[in-house]
């Protein structure tokens, strides 16, 4: 069991996706329990998809999840949830609008 996930909804967010893997990286670099990044691909119609297949690929603590179309925000947190297996559980917006550096600072 993994002791925080980071739950990610998206759509369409090819762009911001690899400075928000590498943000993540370096926020969760900093805590000592073990964690996990669950992104939600809520139906994206960009390459968001293939993009973070091949971050699962290189990093085992990334998992995804596809929906088949655009379910909307909630839908896609309901999943990520559904699958998180942290005992402590943090959203974050995939835009970058929220700074992963909080992570630990929420964490603690």
């Amino acid at each position: 069991m993994k002791s925080i996930s980071v739950i990610i909804p998206l759509y369409n967010e090819q762009e911001s996706l690899p400075d928000l893997y590498l943000a993540l990286q370096r926020a969760l670099a900093s805590v000592p329990q073990e964690w996990e990044l669950l992104f939600v691909d809520d139906g994206s119609t960009d390459d968001s998809f293939r993009v973070l297949q091949d971050v699962c690929s290189s990093d085992s603590r990334v998992k995804l999840i596809r929906l088949r179309r655009n379910f909307g925000k909630s839908a896609a947190l309901s999943a990520g949830f559904r699958l998180a297996e942290g005992a402590v559980i943090v959203t974050i917006d995939a835009d970058l609008q929220d700074d992963p550096a909080e992570i630990p600072r929420l964490v603690a």
